[in-house]
């Protein structure tokens, strides 16, 4: 299993779960032509994601913030985030690629644009994972061209010892080793995404 790395919280979340996540967890699960093992189940990744929504709950009271998700691997973790957001808000996508098969090409394709008003707005951009950082500032600079009042992050997974650019993310579920990792929104060229649980490939 991952070493999750969390912050303390004192606002207690009820986390009312699927039928779905009672059922038997998958130990290994085929890729293609890679293995992958669980490393954080669904119920895990349901109670950091509810405190996370809770920390974005109390710090954003009054700023109609604009949630604005990472196309496709931020679905999972958008959607249930926003079950428990309890504060007005609007929520818009954009679609990055920087991945090709379990690597980062290092460069940052903009598939889909930004197509939402984000000025004078508070933007909390919901990523699914961020470990070299070169997407998220390649997001932050196009953002920026639209005169936001401030853009915070929140991001379901950190791997801080992969990280090449300083970025400031307000909100973390979990922080990560290094591993590459399939599943709740992540794939492996385009597969593993609908698996509610995280697995993490076997060399």
């Amino acid at each position: 299993m991952f070493y999750i790395k969390r912050c303390d919280y004192e606002a207690k979340a009820v986390i009312l779960r699927p039928t779905f996540y009672k059922q038997e967890v998958m130990d290994t699960i085929q890729i293609k032509d890679k293995q992958f093992k669980v490393s954080i189940e669904a119920e895990t990744i349901q109670a950091e994601v509810a405190r996370v929504a809770n920390e974005i709950n109390k710090d954003l009271i009054g700023k109609n913030p604009l949630f604005l998700s990472v196309l496709n691997g931020a679905f999972m973790f958008t959607a249930d985030l926003l079950k428990h957001i309890t504060i007005p808000c609007e929520v818009s996508f954009v679609k990055l690629a920087s991945y090709e098969g379990t690597s980062s090409t290092g460069t940052i394709k903009e598939m889909i644009g930004l197509n939402a008003d984000l000025t004078g707005r508070t933007v909390v951009i919901i990523e699914d994972i961020v470990d070299t950082g070169l997407t998220m500032q390649h997001l932050l600079e196009s953002i920026a061209l639209h005169n936001p009042e401030k853009v915070l992050i929140a991001s379901l997974l950190l791997k801080p010892d992969k990280l090449k650019v300083e970025l400031d993310i307000q909100y973390v579920a979990m922080s990560i080793p290094n591993d590459f990792i399939v599943g709740y929104g992540l794939d492996y060229d385009g597969f593993g995404r609908n698996y509610p649980d995280i697995y993490t490939v076997i060399d």
